[in-house]
């Protein structure tokens, strides 16, 4: 009898991992970073609540480091299998893999300077440019639409899921001993919608025994758009906010989104329907990744990518060294920049936030789902005052948000994609996606004629038995982290309490008042 876990994006959309032990051997599904708030981060540095030297091969559905970013620790932790991927994610992943080792060396050496001053022990990077190094050369690149055999008895198929470049859904088939019949599931990946540069559709087989579906959006529509009325959308937003007199900063995420913008910036740039302006691209993963997207650009829909129109523009400014970045606060003629991270959690974005954030004049414009607990999510939900690099900033920028660069299916396109996959003999997984969003989702399908006692909300680290009709739980790992703080943990709590802290004693204009404060908080502490 096969067993499905679910090690990663079960009531949230990042560390997507899954394991699946079949009679024939145990493989994985992605392995992924997880992102949000300090304590979800934290689980990157933590042990796999499973033995990695088990799984005999990974397929990984695409190359975002939510999916991806992992794959290094794994490797470092004793896989041994290869990894298979479609070949443009294969290209993509030899510049974002030892991008992200080189980001976990840095946070490391910067964490080890504050906590050598502090007299604490050192810490060390997750993985290294050598893991890194070590997993690309395990890549096998496959073809969509084609089956191939990672072991004996074991068969995989990828189809194109809309969502990047190289992104794909999974099909596996296996026998199964108990039932003495082959088990065939589809693993989505993450849905792109229907109406997207770049990319088609998703699409897919139907009739399946399991479907593992992401559901990010599984509680929200987006408005009816094209790609014309999008551009229209963001043309609206930068007129206005350079007419604000201030700068356009647009936290972004490196691989596809920036691709896009760049595309339809320097659209309207030719067209003459945007104030002639300089835009600052930075992020030098971005403009690495590129080359990969020129060397696709005839799988594409809609558009030839053309190098000269995207970088060579007279506007365009690819940002590279930390001096060249820095020095971006000196233009003040009010220009758009854009830079990762696209949840606004680390990276150059956070200097650009630091700089424009507190100014009235200025616009920050969010493209893209924010991860609870994140920056960018306390931005866009209205926060008065944030924290960044531990100081706090007013929030005096007009704040605004565009939903239909997503590169994710919405509610509507995930509810006619699971539909058009069926009849579903064992069970539908909702995956990748917070308890809301699945919850509706769920709801949803259920109204379509789907049984929903066999529509499932995996926990994180909870395993299910696969059996012919139906899925039954075994239960769960020894929690590594309690889901209450998926959406909000104590460091958000904290950086709301030094701000809430530092705005009343700036209130209070009586010493001996400000005194008094701090006394009545050092009382309820342990004593030293």
């Amino acid at each position: 009898m096969a067993t499905l876990s679910f090690f990663g994006a079960a009531g949230t959309v990042t560390g997507s991992c899954s394991m699946l032990e079949t009679d024939s051997g145990t493989f994985m599904v992605d392995c992924g970073m997880f992102q949000g708030n300090k304590t979800v981060r934290a689980l990157n540095h933590q042990e796999f609540p499973f033995v990695p030297e088990q799984a005999r091969f990974l397929l990984l559905t695409h190359a975002h480091i939510d999916h991806s970013g992992l794959l290094p620790k794994l490797v470092k932790a004793g896989f041994e299998g290869p990894i298979y991927a479609t070949r443009p994610t294969v290209d993509l992943l030899e510049y974002m893999l030892l991008d992200s080792a080189k980001i976990q060396e840095s946070n490391a050496d910067r964490a080890n300077r504050r906590r050598q001053r502090r007299g604490q022990d050192k810490v060390y990077p997750i993985y290294e440019e050598q893991d890194a190094r070590k997993t690309l050369k395990m890549l096998q690149p496959v073809d969509y639409d084609e089956w191939f055999e990672p072991i004996k008895g074991v068969h995989v198929r990828y189809a194109n899921a809309g969502h990047m470049l190289g992104s794909a859904s999974i099909e596996v088939k296996f026998h199964d001993k108990e039932t003495k019949n082959t088990m065939r599931l589809l693993f989505s990946g993450d849905l792109g919608p229907d109406e997207k540069v770049f990319h088609p559709e998703p699409g897919g087989e139907q009739g399946f025994d399991y479907i593992i579906s992401e559901s990010t959006y599984g509680d929200r529509n987006r408005d009816d758009y094209t790609l014309e009325k999008r551009r229209e959308a963001i043309r609206k937003e930068l007129v206005d906010g350079l007419a604000r007199g201030g700068n356009v900063v647009i936290p972004c995420f490196a691989v596809e989104r920036s691709q896009e913008l760049l595309h339809d910036i320097g659209t309207l740039l030719a067209n003459g329907d945007i104030p002639n302006t300089t835009v600052y691209l930075d992020s030098p993963l971005a403009r690495k990744v590129t080359t990969v997207f020129i060397k696709y650009s005839h799988t594409l829909d809609d558009i030839e990518i053309d190098e000269e129109k995207l970088f060579k523009d007279k506007n365009f400014k690819l940002v590279e060294s930390v001096d060249e970045s820095k020095a971006i606060k000196h233009d003040k003629r009010g220009c758009i920049i854009i830079s990762a991270s696209g949840m606004a959690d680390a990276g150059r974005i956070q200097h650009h936030l630091k700089n424009n954030i507190w100014k009235k004049e200025a616009t920050i414009l969010f493209v893209g789902y924010q991860a609870p607990g994140t920056t960018g999510h306390l931005i866009t939900s209205g926060e008065k005052e944030i924290r960044i690099h531990g100081q706090n900033f007013k929030v005096k920028a007009t704040i605004r948000r565009l939903g239909n660069y997503s590169a994710h299916a919405d509610q509507q396109e995930l509810l006619d994609w699971i539909i058009e996959r069926g009849p579903v003999v064992g069970g539908l997984f909702l995956n990748h996606g917070d308890d809301d969003a699945r919850a509706e989702l769920r709801r949803l399908v259920a109204e379509k004629g789907w049984d929903i006692d066999k529509i499932y909300m995996p926990h994180f680290d909870e395993s299910f038995e696969l059996r012919a009709g139906s899925a039954k739980s075994k239960g769960r790992a020894p929690q590594r982290m309690d889901e209450s703080v998926l959406q909000r943990d104590w460091f958000n709590d904290y950086a709301a309490f030094l701000i809430q802290l530092d705005d009343q004693l700036e209130d209070e204009t009586n010493p001996e008042k400000r005194r008094e404060l701090i006394a009545k908080l050092k009382s309820v502490l342990p004593k030293a």
